[in-house]
């Protein structure tokens, strides 16, 4: 009999109960205990929701209070030493200072997991790293999961996945040089997983989806031999991408079985199946755990069928990879109509898939269970054909007007050179021009009215009014500090992906379609489900009205379309290059518009670029020129004398340097921070030919940086970047700050500018 089972489970519950838990928690509002009691209710409420769906174990050890890797390095002792923590007596307090920094404490590197928007803390290798065990959370859980009943599935990050995705800070050679250490600390902990009665251990090690060298490849065989001696049964993970370049060596690792992601790799399965060893699990995830669309379980029945008839009980079906990237449950969405909502499917909706893909192979279920795992199929069936016949989907004009696009539509008018010295003239800026990336903080105030209006409590001149009053007053304070190139601060925008979204045609929205991007960072991804188009101007009124309150350069903000679409729950009937072109062009009329309404700098932001990159290289190409076409058809409608500014944060760039030098934006903004500007040198091997503003300090920890911290980090980025191409400006938005903290952190950052200005003007009368 196939078992069914999940790769992991949204943790932030479904009205975000754990991102007001810890919000509270960090503001000094509620304990450690009124914490963790909401932990472990969510806990309960999850392992309840996979055991009444059917599947055949809960999943432990999926809960993070941040992050699953920091999460893994409390529970190895692995944490940084920098912070002086004892690992055995980490508090939460101590553990949200790893993630979040203090008035003492940087915070941890954060960057991207895989190619998704979900972020992770980068564990910090040393000679001093130790792995001799820390907290016993994981402990804790897996007591509740068997106290509740349950049949516990622990899941932990794998060993070569922990030591690859860290960052060498001092004394290794190469992250091997940890190896012996990283060895026994699994060893100790799965022992220990042995003795607590665990059914099975979930062992991800998902960078097999990666391009690895051949040490890393060879050092699964040695691992792993040394791991199973005395551990629960292993079954090892991959997702998000195909493995079979390494179906010989899965099949020969001593583990119980293996995972196979068959939604981003379904011609893989032929590589393993022919000679899979008799003893051996294959775990298939067939239910996407990155999108939403209803599963088609007929298609995916018939590819397990043949499977089954050769594995039996050896097959476990599941989801591709955790359903933390996808929504918690549909039925919590009153506003989607029922044609859209017929077509979704969320996390608890995927369980229910999954079990009944289990229930029609075994043949096993009572009537009545029979007609409720029938009532599945017969719906897959019928939200297809919807799909497939609704009229909503497709919009002549779109289609028209892609026929149209030629090549030139992606070329300025002139090359940088040209632009930039016309730019210049225009806007006479003074040397490290300070600027900010666009948001300012989102207080109480603003979501309030945003809110009310959304709810028709107050009518739409009076919320135009207490918007334009929220910007008079944060381009009153930019004056203030003198920042040189202004923002209006967005207080209109809910989301820098929904907000744009809302006002296309194409998308559609959920009420309560929550995914967690890092910590109590949540976003609600809108859904593309039909071509795109703009019928109206998004943010013209707002940036035109700013530039009334000041003479200085007012930056209009957009979202690009690389990020617009890696950044919702995209439509999978057509190519994603087709909908980013679609966005691209809706994109282009705004530009333009925000140029003809006398807004000169517009920058386009495309967090997410690095984000879309495909985890194996040979598959780079194709994306990075669809990419970088669709980032300068959104850009290049406007004049020499309009400077295009774009912006990109916690992702590893270097690899990509040509494709972003083709983007051709007249300055880029990066996050370089976190990483004491580590990420900058690449752009000053490869000489990026346009303006850089390397972000001086951490918008993501609740520490004001200080003058001379960002004035050490210029003076490290003046060694790699030309002064008269070089900008002064904070990691990302700071909308998820308060004013206090912002104003502080501004202020430090124009008194470092000026201060390098006068630096710069000592040099040149001393030369």
């Amino acid at each position: 009999m196939a078992l069914a089972h999940v790769l992991g489970f949204p943790r932030i519950g479904a009205q975000r109960e754990l991102k007001f838990a810890q919000e509270s928690f960090w503001k000094g509002a509620s304990d450690e205990a009124a914490l963790r009691e909401t932990g472990a209710t969510l806990r309960a409420r999850h392992w309840k929701a996979q055991a009444d769906a059917g599947l055949d174990f809960v999943t432990v050890g999926d809960f993070a209070w941040y992050d699953q890797l920091l999460g893994t390095l409390a529970l190895l002792g692995a944490i940084p030493q920098r912070f002086g923590f004892d690992a055995k007596q980490l508090t939460l307090a101590d553990y949200f200072t790893l993630a979040r920094g203090s008035k003492q404490h940087f915070a941890m590197e954060m960057t991207k997991w895989f190619d998704t928007n979900y972020h992770y803390l980068v564990p910090e290798w040393s000679i001093e790293t130790q792995f001799d065990g820390g907290v016993d959370w994981l402990f804790d859980e897996i007591a509740e999961a068997q106290a509740l009943g349950h049949q516990a599935k622990v899941v932990l990050v794998g060993p070569l996945t922990l030591l690859y995705l860290g960052k060498v800070k001092s004394g290794l050679t190469h992250k091997f040089d940890l190896l012996p250490k990283v060895v026994a600390g699994y060893q100790k902990l799965l022992a220990r997983l042995q003795a607590a009665g665990v059914h099975a251990v979930q062992i991800d090690e998902p960078i097999l989806a990666l391009e690895l060298d051949s040490d890393w490849v060879q050092a699964f065989t040695l691992v792993y031999a040394e791991l199973t001696a005395s551990a629960p049964p292993l079954l090892l993970t991959t997702y998000f991408g195909e493995v079979q370049t390494h179906a010989a060596l899965l099949r020969d690792l001593p583990v119980m079985g293996v995972h196979l992601d068959l939604v981003r790799g379904d011609a893989q399965l032929d590589a393993f199946i022919a000679d899979w060893p008799q003893d051996k699990v294959l775990s298939v995830g067939v239910v996407d755990g990155r999108n939403l669309w209803r599963s088609d379980l007929d298609t995916i029945l018939t590819k397990l069928k043949p499977l089954q008839a050769r594995l039996g009980d050896r097959l476990w079906v599941g989801s591709s990879c955790s359903l933390l990237h996808v929504p918690v449950d549909l039925k919590n969405e009153d506003k989607l109509d029922q044609e859209l909502k017929s077509w979704l499917s969320f996390a608890t909706q995927k369980l229910s898939e999954i079990v009944a893909l289990k229930a029609a192979l075994n043949s096993d279920a009572t009537a009545v269970f029979a007609q409720e795992i029938e009532a599945h199929f017969v719906a897959s069936r019928a939200a297809l054909a919807s799909r497939r016949s609704s009229t909503r989907i497709h919009n002549p004009l779109v289609q028209k007007r892609l026929a149209a696009v030629t090549e030139a539509h992606a070329e300025r008018t002139s090359g940088f050179t040209t632009r930039i010295s016309k730019q210049q003239k225009k806007l006479n800026l003074p040397l490290f021009p300070t600027t900010t990336i666009g948001s300012f903080p989102q207080t109480a105030e603003i979501r309030q009215s945003r809110a009310a209006y959304k709810r028709g409590e107050i009518g739409h001149l009076d919320y135009l009014d207490q918007m334009r009053s929220e910007i008079r007053l944060v381009v009153q304070k930019q004056e203030e500090l003198g920042l040189d190139v202004l923002v209006h601060g967005e207080p209109e925008r809910n989301d820098m992906v929904e907000y744009f979204g809302e006002q296309l045609w194409g998308y559609a929205f959920t009420a309560n379609g929550w995914v967690q991007s890092y910590g109590s960072r949540c976003v609600k991804p809108p859904v593309i489900y039909g071509d795109v188009y703009r019928p109206e101007a998004m943010t013209v009124g707002w940036s035109q009205f700013a530039q009334t309150l000041t003479d200085k350069p007012m930056k209009g903000m957009l979202t690009g379309p690389v990020t617009m679409l890696q950044w919702s729950f995209v439509r999978d009937d057509q190519p994603r290059e087709a909908t980013a072109l679609q966005i691209a062009l809706a994109l282009r009329d705004e530009v333009c518009d925000l140029e003809k309404a006398g807004i000169g700098m517009i920058q386009i932001d495309e967090p997410a670029f690095r984000e879309g990159l495909p985890l194996k290289a040979r598959d780079w190409k194709h994306y990075l020129d669809w990419a970088v076409r669709a980032f300068k058809i959104s850009a290049a409608g406007v004049t020499d004398e309009t400077q295009i500014h774009t912006h990109m944060c916690y992702s590893e760039f270097n690899d990509i340097l040509p494709w972003i030098a083709a983007m051709d934006a007249d300055v880029i903004t990066i996050e370089t921070s976190r990483s004491d500007m580590e990420l900058l040198d690449g752009f000053g091997e490869f000489a990026y030919p346009n303006d850089i503003g390397p972000g001086v300090y951490d918008i993501h920890s609740p520490r004001v940086a200080q003058v001379d911290e960002m004035e050490r980090l210029l003076r490290k980025a003046r060694g790699v970047i030309p002064d008269q191409r070089l900008w002064v400006n904070p990691d990302c938005g700071l909308k998820t700050r308060a004013w206090p903290e912002t104003y502080a952190a501004l202020e430090n950052m124009v008194l470092a500018a000026k201060r390098l200005r006068a630096e710069v003007e000592a040099e040149r009368k001393a030369a």
